[in-house]
C-alpha cells in the first residue's frame, strides 16, 4: 500500500489531490495549520479511502522542525513514505506589494514557508523516500516562478528557487522522482487573496485538475518541471492501480 505524506490538506488543491490518492487506495498523513479546518478534512478524505487505507492529519506548521519530525515519525508508523507533496506555502504580504516597498520580515517569512521548509521536510523524509520501490517528490509551483507579474516579486521569487531545487534534487537524488509543477490559475481562497474583490470564478477549481497531477504521479513521468495544462493537452494516461 502507497503513502503519501500531502502538506497544506486542508483545502484547495491539497484536499483535492488528498482525495484522488485515497480514491486510489493511498495511506495518507496531512498537515495544515488550521487545526479545526485540517479535522473537517481529514472527515472528507476517509469517506473516500479504499482497500482499508488510512489518514492520519496532523495540525502544525511546516516551518516548524518539531511538526515535520512528526509528520515523518506518523507515516513511519503507519508502513513508510512514497511520496512527499509540497504543498503548503504562503502568498505573502497582500495587497500584494512592489519589491521596493516589500517587508523583508514578511519576505523572509515566504522563504521559509515556501523554499526551506519544503527542502526541510525532504530532509526529514529521505531516509523512508530511499526505502520505498518507488519514491517521489511533489513540489507545487506557479506560473510566477518564470514570468514576472507585477507584484509577484516575493512568492514567484520563492517558487523559482522551488524550481531550482527541485532540479537540483533530482540530479543529487536520482533514484528519487522530483517533480515541481505548476497547476495553474485556480479557483482556491490563496487566488482569491491575491485578487481581493476580484470574481475569479471563471478559474476551475481544484477537483477539476487534479486528475492529471494523480496522473502524473501514477504514470512516473521522469523527474522535471511541468504544467498540469500541458499534462492534460497530452492526455496522459490513467489508471486505477496502487503503486507498489
Amino acid at each position: 500500500m502507497a503513502i503519501a505524506l500531502v502538506t497544506g490538506g486542508s483545502r484547495g488543491l491539497g484536499l483535492a489531490l488528498a482525495q484522488a490518492l485515497a480514491e486510489r487506495g493511498w495511506t495518507l498523513v496531512l498537515d495544515a495549520r488550521d487545526a479545526q479546518a485540517l479535522a473537517a478534512a481529514e472527515r472528507t478524505v476517509r469517506e473516500h479511502t479504499t482497500s482499508g487505507a488510512s489518514v492520519v492529519a496532523i495540525a502544525g506548521d511546516v516551518a516548524d522542525a518539531e511538526h515535520r519530525g512528526a509528520l515523518v515519525a506518523a507515516a513511519a508508523r503507519l508502513g513508510g513514505l512514497d511520496l512527499v507533496v509540497n504543498n503548503a506555502s504562503t502568498l505573502g504580504t497582500t495587497p500584494l506589494p512592489s519589491l521596493v516597498a516589500y517587508p523583508l520580515a514578511d519576505l523572509a517569512r515566504v522563504l521559509e514557508v515556501n523554499v526551506v521548509a519544503p527542502l526541510a521536510l525532504v530532509q526529514e523524509a529521505m531516509p523512508l523516500l530511499r526505502s520505498s520501490q518507488r519514491p517521489a517528490v511533489l513540489n507545487v509551483t506557479s506560473d510566477a516562478s518564470v514570468e514576472p507579474y507585477q507584484g509577484w516579486g516575493g512568492y514567484g521569487s520563492s517558487k523559482a528557487a522551488l524550481d531550482h531545487m527541485s532540479a537540483v534534487l533530482a540530479v543529487e537524488e536520482p533514484t528519487v522522482l522530483v517533480w515541481a509543477v505548476d497547476p495553474g490559475d485556480m479557483r482556491t481562497q490563496m487566488h482569491q487573496d491575491a485578487f481581493p474583490g476580484e470574481d475569479i470564478s471563471d478559474r476551475p477549481a481544484p477537483a477539476d485538475v487534479v486528475g492529471d497531477l494523480v496522473a502524473l504521479v501514477e504514470a512516473g513521468l521522469p523527474s522535471g518541471r511541468y504544467r498540469l495544462s500541458e499534462l492534460a493537452a497530452s492526455r496522459v494516461p490513467t489508471t486505477q492501480e496502487v503503486p507498489v
